[in-house]
């Protein structure tokens, strides 16, 4: 048969032109210049998984969005209602040292996590205490996260349908109607917003909408600080309280569990690892630098956020703020400014909703379907999970009375053991390999150990013993 090719004898080669520079420059593509060239002298750890530049992944500015948007969620709204039961200044201050002591956990669990080559949360739990605390994280991510989500929920339906107390956005728009009905309105909003947006497999194509979420919060604070300090000047706000209230039985059991309610605010360590997993040029380095930009964000829009909104409301402050502006403000644009705090912040939450049940259906896919492809290899898997969460969620934010009740418990348990205690424990172990803890490492990994067993043990007991007085 005739061919326009012609064979190349045995001593000829041809050369391939790379036109990608990195892949050309690459140094486990050039051979060896020996004769003994052998596969056993690469070390196949060490490989590149895609070799020459990796433009898939998120670059810094998509790592803080989604971080912040983890932190930045539910947990702002019950803030002020903090600052009625600790006061100004002692408010303030525990919100500054709780940011302080998520970022060193965070850092120290990004450090371990590398070292233990692990890709989630459950994996370097596991290797550094064990099978059984893997499952034990895993259950208290479920756990922590499905609250946080049914929070997001009772949010949405309180502000658009309203509440026992409160008139909902749609009922002082449209007046009385099928709106009024919070289940049917949550169940509107689950379907048609949150359902595309959590069908979504990699963390990183909730970027954009993370970046969204975080310049309506923005916008929030920025409202309600514009709107504390207009009052101020005017004179038409109350003295504030600047400490602790001790005077009554009732207030100290609030001092109790509300602690536990500053903890859950910063936890965000279940979506670090997936955030660094797919962080453009990921290092230890370049990770904590995401976060320590994210904890300072973080930091500044929660002192905002309590303080204006303790100082606009005081004593009728509410656990979730949003519910506080339904009423008139006293002063010019009120109404107005009432619905972009209130619209502004439901789509918030909309865009919050799926960066925290992306790790919620991670996790439970570890825990239920261990060893089996991951989520982004089986569509039909990880839309099943989906909508079964999805269902699940729902349910519970028509179970759950209030915001309140849910963050008491979550911030008590779930969440400061993923905040603090898993973290301090893992550096614990974990720093005995390696180059070790320094002794101011280990000075704060044995800080946040205690502090988190005391918050938990304080908090779940004044939570009981809250609930036992109500109901006598």
């Amino acid at each position: 048969m005739d061919s326009n090719y012609s064979a190349v004898s045995k001593e000829s080669f041809v050369e391939l032109q790379v036109k990608d520079d990195n892949f050309r420059d690459n140094e486990y593509l050039k051979p060896n210049s020996g004769d003994d060239f052998e596969a056993d002298d690469i070390d196949l750890d060490d490989l590149p998984l895609i070799f020459g530049e990796n433009k898939s992944g998120s670059g810094e500015h998509g790592a803080v969005f989604n971080l912040t948007t983890t932190i930045i969620g539910a947990g702002i709204m019950a803030l002020p209602a903090t600052m009625k039961v600790l006061g100004l200044v002692v408010g303030v201050i525990l919100i500054f040292l709780m940011g302080v002591l998520s970022e060193i956990s965070v850092e120290l669990l990004v450090r371990f996590s590398v070292q233990c080559k692990a890709s989630s949360y459950g994996e370097v739990v596991e290797a550094a205490l064990g099978k059984t605390a893997k499952i034990l994280s895993e259950i208290c991510i479920i756990v922590n996260n499905a609250g946080v989500l049914v929070v997001y929920l009772i949010i949405i339906g309180d502000v658009l349908s309203g509440s026992i107390r409160h008139t909902g956005v749609f009922d002082q728009w449209l007046g009385h109607g099928v709106w009024d009905h919070r289940k049917l309105v949550v169940l509107i909003i689950l379907v048609i917003f949150l359902a595309p947006l959590c069908a979504m497999d990699k963390i990183d194509s909730l970027s954009l909408s993370s970046a969204a979420s975080v310049a309506l919060a923005v916008v929030f604070v920025v409202v309600a600080f514009t709107i504390a300090f207009i009052k101020l000047v005017e004179g038409k706000i109350e003295a504030p309280r600047m400490t602790p209230d001790f005077g009554s039985k009732q207030a100290i059991l609030d001092l109790l569990v509300v602690i536990p309610i500053m903890s859950n605010a910063y936890v965000c360590h279940f979506n670090v690892q997936p955030i660094y997993n797919e962080l453009e040029g990921r290092s230890p380095q370049k990770m904590n630098r995401v976060s320590r930009i994210t904890s300072a964000i973080c930091v500044l829009v929660y002192a905002s956020t309590a303080v204006a909104g303790y100082l606009l409301f005081g004593k009728d402050t509410e656990s979730d703020i949003l519910t506080n502006f339904d009423k008139d403000l006293g002063i010019r644009f009120s109404t107005a400014l009432n619905y972009i705090v209130r619209v502004g912040y439901v789509f918030h939450l909309v865009l919050v909703f799926p960066v925290i049940h992306f790790s919620l259906r991670q996790t439970v896919d570890a825990l239920l379907f261990e060893g089996s492809a991951p989520l982004t290899e089986s569509r039909k898997r990880c839309l099943a999970l989906t909508a079964v969460l999805l269902a699940l969620l729902y349910f519970g934010s028509t179970m759950i009375p209030n915001i309140w009740t849910a963050f008491k418990f979550t911030g008590a348990t779930t969440a400061v053991s993923l905040g603090y205690t898993f973290p301090s424990l893992i550096a614990l172990r974990l720093g005995k390999q390696g180059s070790g803890l320094s002794m101011r490492e280990k000075i704060l990994s044995w800080f946040m150990l205690i502090l988190a067993i005391v918050v938990s043990i304080v908090g779940v007991g004044g939570n009981i013993y809250s609930m036992s007085s109500e109901s006598d």
